[in-house]
């Protein structure tokens, strides 16, 4: 179906799928970008427990990867088209108003120091399954250019929350957290960067220690206090002080390195103590990150999972006073959908031949369109 700027209804659809750090579920919507951005609609898909559990073993190194990593590319590439299948079903769209899937993929491993990434998927079998022309691997053309390959939703942020009045920052917290700086002045360019950890040390936490996905509303770091000893140590990590472009993952922010952050107290905490300590961590890392722009007359506005922790959103209203601290709700945008409607974005940006990263977030050579193309 042809675009058209005079009958919205006719422009094509794109879909986007993101299945984050977190592993809680695969988000899909709906979105069209002509005449101007809209969301029509959105869908979780769970991921079943054996999915998560084989995803989480494939993060840190261990036996007969490769077998592991081929059949679960498989399996996530079905659940990602189950995800748009029912997306479509809900909604009652025709597969022909759908332009295109972005898909992101499962991240496996990120190691922008060696110069490699890795999302699983399979895209072919996504278009196989749909019948829907599908783009993925939207990160490795951004490090072929000696990038991070992350994180990429700022240009989309910059795309569709630059205020000419207004300095503005987007918080994505995820299983990481990254920011993107966006300046009033139009001939600023966009920043952006990964901050650390969002709520992968916390989910991991209670996990080990309660069985529960998350803390709902940190209401179990609000029972523990912060560490300052171990808050001292975690920060020490040369991560925080290094300077952007920069992009992490549960390669460095995992179960191991808290043990092993723990284990080198003088005494052994209780665990509540702990997650406040790591919630800290994150509210900390991030308010520092933003600080250290010294902007004035700031807007702040979170995005992702870790936007509904309650606990988490006053730690950081605490720590950026005087700046304003809100959600993209505000910027009519649901914060669960963002990231997924920023890889619908770079699927309609890649299939009309246009850049989706920027340099100076990634610290790629130049602009580049990104991602492969697989026709439905």
């Amino acid at each position: 179906m042809s675009s058209s700027t005079h009958d919205p209804m006719n422009a094509p659809l794109y879909i986007g799928l993101m299945s984050g750090t977190s592993l809680d579920s695969i988000d899909a919507v709906a979105v069209r970008f002509e005449p101007a951005f809209e969301l029509l609609a959105c869908h979780s898909e769970p991921i079943p427990a054996a999915i998560h559990a084989a995803t989480l073993t494939l993060f840190n190194p261990g036996d007969n990867e490769i077998e592991r990593l081929g059949r679960l590319d498989l399996e996530l590439a079905e659940l990602f088209a189950t995800a748009v299948e029912n997306l479509i079903q809900l909604n009652a769209f025709e597969h022909q108003q759908i332009a295109a899937i972005g898909s992101h993929g499962q991240t496996i491993r990120h190691r922008p120091e060696a110069h490699f990434t890795l999302q699983i998927g399979d895209p072919n079998l996504i278009a196989e399954r749909t019948g829907i022309t599908t783009i993925g691997d939207f990160r490795r053309r951004d490090m072929a250019a000696g990038g991070q390959g992350a994180p990429l939703v700022p240009a989309f942020h910059n795309a569709l929350f630059r205020h000419p009045e207004h300095n503005r920052v987007l918080v994505n917290i995820g299983g990481m957290a990254n920011l993107t700086i966006l300046e009033a002045a139009g001939d600023k360019p966009v920043l952006g960067y990964d901050t650390g950890p969002g709520n992968v040390l916390m989910d991991s936490w209670i996990m080990q220690h309660k069985s529960e996905s998350y803390d709902r509303d940190g209401r179990w770091a609000a029972t523990g206090k912060v560490l300052p000893a171990l808050l001292e140590k975690l920060l020490a990590l040369p991560y925080f002080s290094e300077a952007p472009p920069k992009s992490t993952g549960r390669e460095q922010f995992n179960c191991d390195w808290i043990a092993q952050m723990v284990a080198s107290l003088d005494s052994q905490p209780q665990p509540e103590d702990v997650q406040a300590t790591l919630l800290e961590l994150t509210a900390v890392s991030i308010a520092d990150a933003i600080k250290s722009h010294q902007l004035k007359d700031l807007q702040v506005f979170l995005c992702g999972g870790g936007s509904h922790n309650s606990l988490l959103k006053t730690r950081l209203t605490q720590l950026l006073k005087p700046h304003s601290l809100s959600t993209t709700a505000e910027l009519s945008l649901d914060p669960d959908w963002v990231e997924a409607a920023a890889f619908a974005w770079l699927a309609y940006r890649t299939l009309k031949r246009m850049s989706g990263n920027v340099p100076e977030v990634t610290g790629a050579a130049g602009y580049r369109p990104l991602g492969a193309i697989y026709w439905g």
